[in-house]
């Protein structure tokens, strides 16, 4: 366990909760600048892991570094998925240049390699400043950086509102984190940049950094070796200024109707879209709230607001830093599991093959209607999602095939993939409260009918024209990417 202390300018930061000490190591009294690397936060401003960086580097006396790398290989690499990265790494880039930062990016690719760039420039600094993620590959990239690099790494929770330490450990049920959390929120609802005394920095560096806002983004995804199959969202733009306007949307059109709107499906414009900007940092919930409590909306819109942000949103990422791997069938409720047993050689009559799943050709209309949302834009309704979800218990050869899965749909095409509300929200569907009776596949598992969107005027209508929507021919898997999912995931390689 890590005992060291925060160092100077951090140890009385009002915002020392975020940090984590990750490792033993010593300042290194030479070290040119206080190094930030950025895996997911990638916003320039009210970003708690620069602030924290910055804080360091003047407490230092040397200079800040901020870093952010894509590599090709990183899980599910894709042009949709690379293109949002991308396009928020780029106003990254432009950000920090505005606060006078220095920001450099690289983009791995064919005659523009280098390896071990975090390490290199780690060679240099006399800290790394990284942030907090507790799922996928940012997660476990960050622990083993940690553990083989010779300066001290500290972990700053940036993707929060109330920083998880501040609720103290052990939180069991979200109605105790809730008692928790809703009082802190008010300590932790104001944001302001350090900017004091900022130190320039100027020197050489061990590669030559890409200047994202001068290359063709388009162009620099097309010559990749990625996935190319699954195109760009065309309903979630990349980049700052989309996020911007999300959140005046959010404002302006969202919220005087959010309280009942939200449980549409057949009204999307109902729902936020803003979990793609959370997801990738370009946006983070202290700006959120700010927006949501200068709107002009009743109470119980922004109240529901508020729960579906901090109340579970920020359950799911308390209860992610507990566990081990939150990407993985275990973290599903024993008893669920259990039950979910003692079916797993029930007959099912409804299971599908891969290629259907994928694309949307299930026997299923209502799923189909919902997979092809999530082929086509990389985002599904939250009422959808629990369909979805729930269906595929019955849809594939065994529940733990079925959360792989979900998992796998979730991650390779949905751009709020790969996070700890994805991840808590299938647990929940997983498992929740048990049902009243045991049914065949499903034991005290509860299902779930699609009447919430059917039984709606226009409902059946909806749904059938939602299945038949074109989507893109993305490609088939040899197999199921199951190891990553069930206990002991196979590690994949992290965009750094």
């Amino acid at each position: 366990m890590v005992t060291a202390m925060l160092p100077p300018g951090l140890s009385d930061w009002r915002e020392a909760p975020r940090v984590r000490v990750m490792n033993n190591r010593q300042l290194a009294s030479d070290g040119r600048y206080v190094l930030c690397w950025l895996q997911q936060a990638l916003r320039a401003r009210d970003n708690p892991v620069i602030d924290a960086a910055v804080r360091l580097g003047n407490a230092l006396g040397v200079p800040v570094l901020v870093y952010h790398g894509v590599r090709e290989d990183y899980p599910y690499a894709s042009d949709r998925l690379h293109q949002f990265i991308l396009g928020a790494s780029r106003d990254l880039g432009i950000g920090c240049r505005e606060r006078g930062l220095a920001c450099v990016q690289h983009v791995d690719r064919e005659g523009h390699r280098e390896k071990g760039l975090v390490y290199r420039l780690g060679a240099d600094a006399a800290a790394l400043v990284v942030e907090d993620q507790p799922t996928f590959v940012a997660r476990w990239q960050v622990d083993r950086v940690a553990a083989r690099i010779a300066v001290p790494v500290y972990a700053v929770n940036a993707a929060c509102l109330v920083p998880p330490a501040v609720l103290g450990e052990n939180v069991g049920s979200r109605s105790a984190f809730l008692r928790r959390h809703e009082p802190a929120r008010a300590d932790w609802t104001d944001s302001q940049d350090e900017t004091t005394d900022l130190i320039p920095f100027d020197g050489a560096l061990p590669f030559t950094p890409d200047r994202l806002d001068e290359i063709d983004l388009d162009a620099l995804v097309a010559g990749l070796t990625i996935d190319h199959s699954l195109p760009v969202s065309p309903a979630f733009p990349a980049g700052r200024a989309a996020a911007e306007a999300r959140l005046l949307r959010l404002a302006q059109e969202v919220l005087p109707t959010y309280a009942t709107a939200r449980n549409d499906a057949m009204r999307p414009e109902g729902a936020s879209g803003l979990s793609a900007y959370l997801h990738f940092g370009v946006l983070g919930p202290r700006e959120v709230m700010q927006a949501v409590n200068t709107a002009s909306a009743g109470a119980k819109h922004t109240t529901k607001f508020a729960d579906e942000l901090l109340g579970w949103r920020e359950w799911f990422h308390y209860q992610a830093r507990a566990l081990k791997a939150p990407e993985t069938y275990d973290r599903v409720a024993a008893w669920a599991r259990n039950t979910l047993a003692d079916h797993a050689n029930d007959p099912r009559p409804d299971a599908e093959d891969l290629s259907a799943l994928l694309r949307g050709e299930t026997r299923d209309e209502t799923w189909n209607a919902c997979q092809r949302q999530f082929v086509r834009f990389g985002w599904m309704h939250n009422n959808l999602r629990m369909y979805w979800a729930k269906r595929l218990i019955a849809m594939t050869p065994d529940p733990e095939t079925a959360w792989a899965t979900a998992c796998y749909l979730n991650d390779r095409l949905s751009l709020d993939g790969r996070d700890p509300s994805t991840y808590g929200n299938i647990a929940a569907m997983f498992g929740g409260a048990p049902g009243d009776r045991d049914r065949p596949v499903y034991g005290r598992v509860a299902t779930r009918s699609d009447g919430s969107t059917r039984s709606r005027d226009g409902g059946a209508e909806w749904l059938a024209k939602a299945a038949s929507r074109p989507v893109p021919e993305i490609t088939i898997p040899a197999d199921l990417p199951r190891d990553r999912y069930l206990a002991n995931p196979t590690r994949g390689v992290a965009n750094g």
